[in-house]
């Protein structure tokens, strides 16, 4: 696994989504103000020049597909909706893909992605308004028409709108850790990890008191992990039978309880290994666990790799050379 990409290019098509590209530039660029220096952002397209938007406005854009030759990740930023890569743009991603660069694309960049036949054999999202289109324009890509997002990889793809934001930062969590993922996420006032096959939208409706409930039980959940907590635990807190509290849960959050605790306390594990020097059973039992053991066994399903092992490759300072305070994202003077 590639962990720690500094160098990321956003590449923008013609009628560039203005909220992608502003989601991108908020996560990657001029993360000073956290002490943050991360990450050498830069936006690319096929010619330089102007990029028009969805808004009607024009984004003069600085740099060509040069600039994929040397990315450790690469966004396929969202444009018109079934966009079809032009054949350099095609050849520029395979050639970074086969040197090892990430590419991540959502909305009609999951379009983009597909375009390059990078993704074929393998599982693929986008905004559910586009995934039918995807499903037959690639009958070789696997679509899954209901997730935020999906890790291939070196190939991760994300709904619309929104759910880039959390493709964004499964990203930043994956490669560097919960700890800044969670310090940009507080940072732009999201939430800090939606699973991936958490549904893109919600069918019914909650009942208007139960979201106000049950976040306030979310809320005592996260300030109680180091509790053995159970889900009748919960439907307790929020004054529901199990059942009840369990199926109003999935349909305000997308997930179960179990699978939300879970993720929860392995969210914990893994800021409490990159911030702190504390011993693996002092975090278990901090997080909940009643053992080390059962830690180790939950967390390299999770990661792959045990605790010990994931100290060491993300308990570090995140630094790189900073870009000009005056141009930190690479873009010419423009108006997106």
């Amino acid at each position: 696994m590639t962990m720690g990409f500094r160098s990321i290019v956003a590449y923008a098509p013609e009628h560039l989504s203005t909220l992608g590209l502003g989601m991108a530039v908020k996560v990657f660029s001029g993360r000073s103000q956290l002490g943050v220096s991360c990450f050498d952002f830069t936006v690319a397209t096929d010619e330089p020049g102007p990029v028009h938007t969805d808004l009607g406005l024009v984004q003069q854009v600085e740099h060509g597909l040069d600039r994929l030759a040397t990315a450790d990740l690469i966004l396929l930023l969202p444009g018109e909706d079934f966009p079809v890569p032009t054949p350099a743009a095609t050849a520029a991603l395979r050639a970074a893909h086969a040197r090892g660069a990430i590419i991540a694309g959502h909305g009609g960049g999951s379009y983009l992605l597909a375009g390059t036949g990078l993704l074929d054999g393998l599982r693929a999202t986008t905004h559910w308004s586009l995934a039918a289109a995807l499903a037959a324009r690639f009958p070789a890509v696997r679509t899954v028409s209901d997730a935020l997002y999906v890790d291939e990889g070196r190939l991760v793809t994300g709904a619309g709108a929104a759910a880039g934001l959390d493709l964004l930062l499964h990203l930043l969590r994956r490669e560097h850790g919960s700890s800044l993922a969670n310090m940009v996420a507080r940072d732009v006032v999201a939430s800090p990890h939606r699973v991936g096959d958490q549904p893109q939208y919600v069918r019914s409706p909650v009942p208007a008191h139960d979201p106000e409930r049950i976040q306030a039980v979310l809320t005592w959940a996260r300030e109680n992990l180091r509790h053995p907590l159970s889900v009748d635990d919960l439907a307790a807190r929020a004054l529901m039978s199990p059942r009840t509290f369990a199926r109003r849960f999935k349909t305000a959050t997308g997930t179960t309880p179990h699978a939300w605790l879970l993720n929860q306390r392995l969210d914990h594990v893994e800021e409490l290994l990159e911030t702190t020097d504390l011993s693996i059973q002092e975090i278990a039992r901090r997080a909940g666990y009643s053992n080390a053991t059962v830690l180790r066994e939950q967390f390299v399903k999770r990661r792959g790799m045990p605790p010990r092992a994931y100290r060491s490759a993300y308990g570090r300072s995140c630094t790189a050379p900073a870009r000009a305070a005056n141009d930190p994202a690479g873009l010419g003077s423009g108006g997106a």
